[in-house]
């Protein structure tokens, strides 16, 4: 449970990461396959920032993306520093 902004590590991979504050997606740190959840525990939006390039998945759009309150992302990594996130909540 995280209660300030937040940058993943290799530590976080198949975990839950609940939070109320925005979180990084760095770069150089997950190889494909990994993934991590997001559980926004707020009443408010967060940021998920990219750090390599975060496809929403099923779209070619990139770029940071909005999780909704109470909303949940799956963020996948596909290959270096290329990711995909979905879920409920994200914009």
């Amino acid at each position: 449970s995280k209660s300030s902004g937040y940058t993943l590590v290799a530590g976080d991979d198949q975990r839950l990461v609940v939070t109320n504050s925005n979180i990084t997606v760095p770069t150089g740190v997950f190889s494909a396959g990994d993934a991590i959840s997001i559980y926004n525990n707020s009443s408010s939006n967060i940021t998920i920032n990219q750090g390599g390039t975060m496809y929403l998945a099923g779209t070619s759009s990139t770029g940071n993306r909005t999780l909704s309150q109470r909303g949940l992302a799956t963020i996948v990594c596909v290959s270096s520093n290329t990711f995909a996130i979905s879920g409920a909540g994200i914009s």
